[in-house]
């Protein structure tokens, strides 16, 4: 393809360098000088390992130049890669005048081209700045609607500073975000030397994986520097704990527990996370990521509360009472909290969950029922029929079979709560659904 690259620096530079690798023409755009004579005599702008022997193949071979007339790259190309810089600012907010001065330039060449050319920002911008920035910037330097002539995408990257190259040949995903098939295609075919998994999704969501996944890489040096400092504190060889603890690639390392849901609860999570600080607390040992969870989970259950009482309604019936589907128990459940404050804020429930109804009789938590919840017994319903001909709000608290049935009985008379973001689903005649 003939592909134009705007922007090169560490993102610009590399994808430029590697396109023309691939195969592909490429013309890479730089205002500052100095980047764009360097590209031209096969310097690399930015340290990187193997950068230079890279430019030099590309560039001596002529699929490289650089240049700094967008009218001349968006001419000289049917596709535009934004690679610009997003700086953040004191308070957090990216630096978007690169971005929307890039794009109305290209937007003035593009106002007298009649076949289709695409737009593809690579650059890390938040949900929105696709549609919000970058498609009224193109609009505006054309100076007409959009058409056919037009196709926008999101290809966020994944490369690392030290290691960009390796990671753009075999990055984890190739995440493209875009509305039309054609698009997608378009770029798969642009990237079908990549060595990963291609993800066509919508544009939002392609903006934010990448703050997700750099949220979490972030989140994890801190996890893992707290459970150091607590290692130490302890004795405990903080190298050798984490080995084993990363060797478990079925919960630790893995997909588990990384689904957006509801609260989390149970016999082992808050106690352990609790003896956790407490050790800490009593070593003077700071851990304030592992002290922020349980605030973070107590958040989940408030905003469920709110959700529910900002409905207006008294009647409410909720499915699911144990910490998680498939089990009875009972022990710190979220949804046990969750009951508890709202009968405590005046609103009238009914609660199904058979497994609880059975150990409420036979007994694996009969105990726990009878001693420390003896209240919410005579609230259990027994029948899906029964819970909808109480409530006015339906609260889904878990992914049952339960959970199913009292959605597809459920009408447009009901309003619904999804705690678990996942069961429910708009369809003629279904409840209407509050996000939490």
């Amino acid at each position: 393809m003939n592909v134009s690259v705007f922007g090169l620096g560490y993102v610009g530079c590399v994808t430029a360098a590697w396109l023309a690798k691939a195969g592909h023409k490429v013309v890479g755009v730089d205002t500052n000088p100095e980047k764009v004579a360097m590209i031209n005599t096969a310097t690399p702008p930015v340290v990187e390992p193997g950068l230079g022997e890279l430019l030099a193949e590309v560039v001596t071979g002529g699929q490289l130049r650089a240049t700094r007339s967008a009218e001349a790259a968006v001419r000289d190309s049917d596709l535009a890669l934004i690679c610009v810089g997003t700086p953040g600012g004191a308070n957090g907010r990216p630096d978007l005048r690169a971005v929307e001065r890039v794009g109305q330039e290209i937007g003035r060449v593009l106002a007298v081209r009649t076949e289709p050319y695409t737009v593809v920002l690579r650059s890390t911008v938040l949900p929105g700045t696709t549609e919000g920035i970058l498609v009224p910037a193109l609009l505006a330097g054309a100076g007409r609607a959009a058409g056919r002539w037009l196709r926008v995408a999101m290809n966020p990257e994944f490369m690392r500073e030290g290691s960009s190259l390796q990671d753009f040949a075999n990055p984890p995903l190739t995440v493209v975000g875009c509305e039309e098939a054609g698009t997608a295609s378009l770029l798969r075919s642009l990237y079908a030397g990549v060595d990963a998994p291609f993800v066509h999704t919508t544009l939002k969501t392609a903006e934010m994986v990448k703050y997700i996944s750099n949220a979490f890489h972030a989140l994890k040096v801190c996890f893992a520097n707290e459970i150091g400092d607590l290692c130490a504190a302890a004795g405990a060889d903080a190298q050798e704990a984490m080995r084993i603890f990363r060797m478990d690639r079925k919960l630790n390392i893995s997909e588990a527990y990384l689904r957006p849901g509801f609260a989390f609860g149970g016999s082992c999570l808050p106690k352990d996370l609790r003896a956790l600080l407490h050790a800490a607390r009593r070593a003077d040992v700071s851990l304030p990521v592992l002290t922020a969870i349980l605030l973070s989970n107590e958040g989940q259950i408030r905003r469920a509360v709110e959700a529910v009482l900002d409905t207006g309604k008294r009647r409410v019936g909720v499915v699911g009472l144990a910490f998680k589907p498939g089990t009875d128990d009972l022990r710190e459940s979220p949804m046990v909290t969750l009951v508890e404050l709202l009968i405590g804020k005046g609103c009238d429930l009914r609660i199904l969950d058979r497994g609880v109804a059975t150990a409420r009789l036979m007994g694996a938590n009969r105990r726990y029922i009878e001693e420390q919840i003896p209240h919410l017994a005579s609230l259990m319903c027994d029948s899906v029929e029964a819970l909808l001909a109480h409530a006015e709000v339906l609260v889904i608290g878990n992914g049952s079979d339960e959970a199913e049935r009292a959605l597809a009985a459920a009408t447009s008379q009901h309003v619904l709560i999804d705690l678990t973001r996942a069961v429910g689903r708009q369809s003629v005649g279904a409840p209407s659904e509050v996000c939490v």
